[in-house]
């Protein structure tokens, strides 16, 4: 398999679980020089977080950001030294920030930095119980679209996560997030979930966080990308500094489209997408948007990656 047939995906918000990156960080000291750099940048010691927990302390947004991202370059750095690249990266919604520093857009210590921020920005944008989130499943697009607008009512209600054919995941006003998924129940999805969740996430509730971040990001030094970065605000394939930064401040109230950024890879050639970073969610993903794509993860086990990828036929 050629490296124009690969892609990296990063995972976003929900990946993270107590020990992630330390068996990696015990086996490669690039791992571990990683953690090393995330918790001087932050001034804590977020290894520890992501390596004994608590897991409640971990769950907190402005925690898990930083976290995820650190767990996700440590695997990529890992990958990269051994010789293991791809010709495009994209990540679901935080996981944008992993893509960059992958890319070399924009430093590590610049990103740990700034999704702490993204993730305080976020939290403290809407007060706690006033959002919300919702999974719709087995419910086209379209539809969920007029549910949300059906539901709304003067409210926030709105798409916020168009993951696959199978999952759109719905954001906004506690009380008419409510009323869009008992509408969509009432009307032929197969499971309408709301979700644990601190905050209603990509959707325009999220403006002050938005509005917050926009100030951070223009302060930081962006580099045009090294390889293409598919972006979830536009589906689109992002080359340069200026658009990379203005789709990472547009994905705060923006949907995250990571079906259509996944088909838009596919037409593009990619045969084989590697997850990089804690938990199993995007591999998922893709079996939902196209199952004929090899779709393997690395978290720790970074060489059985490398030879299941080595072996794959094309």
């Amino acid at each position: 398999m050629t490296i124009s047939q690969v892609a990296f995906l990063f995972p976003g918000q929900g990946s993270q679980t107590v020990g992630m990156g330390k068996d990696l960080a015990e086996k490669f000291p690039i791992a571990r020089q990683t953690f090393k750099e995330a918790d001087e940048a932050l001034g804590y010691a977020l290894s520890k977080l992501c390596f004994d927990g608590p897991e409640d302390q971990l769950r907190l947004t402005e925690i898990t950001q930083p976290a995820i991202l650190t767990a996700s370059v440590a695997a990529w750095r890992v990958l990269d030294e051994k010789g293991m690249q791809a010709a495009f990266v994209a990540g679901h919604s935080l996981g944008e920030y992993s893509a960059h520093v992958a890319a070399g857009t924009i430093a590590f210590a610049d990103a740990v930095r700034a999704v702490r921020n993204r993730g305080r920005y976020m939290q403290e944008a809407v007060p706690v119980g006033v959002g919300a989130m919702a999974a719709i499943l087995g419910m086209d697009l379209e539809k969920v679209a007029a549910i949300c607008s059906e539901a709304a009512q003067a409210e926030v209600c709105e798409p916020a996560n168009i993951n696959s054919a199978e999952q759109i995941v719905i954001s906004g006003h506690k009380n008419a997030v409510e009323r869009a998924a008992k509408l969509a129940s009432d009307r032929g999805a197969k499971r309408a979930v709301l979700l644990p969740v601190s905050a209603p996430f990509h959707c325009s509730l999220m403006k002050p966080a938005q509005d917050r971040l926009e100030a951070d990001l223009q302060s930081l030094q962006f580099q045009n990308p090294a390889v293409p970065v598919a972006c979830n605000v536009d589906a689109e394939l992002i080359n340069d500094a200026e658009r990379s930064c203005d789709a990472l401040v547009r994905q705060v109230t923006g949907a995250v489209k990571w079906e259509p950024s996944m088909r838009l890879l596919i037409a593009s050639g990619v045969q084989a997408f590697i997850e990089v970073g804690p938990g199993k969610v995007l591999c998922g993903l893709m079996r939902q948007i196209d199952r004929s794509k090899t779709c393997l993860n690395v978290s720790d086990d970074v060489c059985k990656t490398i030879d299941q990828l080595a072996g794959t036929k094309v």
